[in-house]
C-alpha cells in the first residue's frame, strides 16, 4: 500500500492565517537579523533543522530560516533568506532578500503595519511590503 501526501492540502492549512512580508535589505542574513533582535527586541536565532534544501541545475541550495517564537501567545515568527548563490527560494518574489512569515495566532492589521513601519526603519532596509499568500507559487518552498 502507498501513501500520498496531499501537498495542496498541507499548503492549504500551512498557509491559513499566515502574513508575509518581502524585505529588500542588501545584508547577510545574520547582520539583519542582528539589527532585528537590536532595534526591534527580537529574539531571532538560526534554526539549522528547518534549512530549506533546493536542487537544481545539478546543485544543492541552502536557504537558512531564522525563528522566533513571541514569550506569550502562539504567534512564530519566520524569517527566510530568499537567496542562495544566485538562486532564489521564491523566484516569483526575486527583488526580496528576506521574506518574514508569521502564523500559529492572529496578527491584527494593527500589529503588520507597526512591524512593517519598524523593518522600515532599520539600517540597510530600502523596502519593506506585505505579500498576499494567494500570490505566493512556490507555497512548498515555505513549509515548514
Amino acid at each position: 500500500m502507498k501513501l500520498k501526501v496531499d501537498n495542496e492540502a498541507l499548503a492549504e492549512e500551512f498557509f491559513e492565517g499566515i502574513r508575509l512580508i518581502g524585505i529588500v535589505c542588501p545584508q547577510k542574513d545574520y547582520q539583519f537579523c542582528w539589527n532585528v533582535n537590536q532595534y526591534l527586541q527580537i529574539d531571532f536565532r538560526i534554526n539549522h533543522d528547518l534549512e530549506v534544501c533546493l536542487s537544481r541545475k545539478g546543485r544543492n541550495y541552502f536557504f537558512p530560516i531564522y525563528q522566533f517564537n513571541e514569550p506569550v501567545g502562539a504567534l512564530v515568527h519566520y524569517l527566510y533568506n530568499n537567496q542562495y548563490d544566485g538562486e532564489y527560494l521564491l523566484p516569483e518574489f526575486r527583488h526580496f532578500d528576506f521574506i518574514w512569515l508569521m502564523r500559529d495566532d492572529v496578527i491584527s492589521e494593527e500589529l503588520l503595519t507597526e512591524l512593517v513601519n519598524a523593518i522600515r526603519l532599520l539600517p540597510g532596509v530600502q523596502v519593506v511590503s506585505e505579500i498576499s499568500p494567494e500570490k505566493v507559487k512556490n507555497k512548498s518552498h515555505l513549509i515548514i
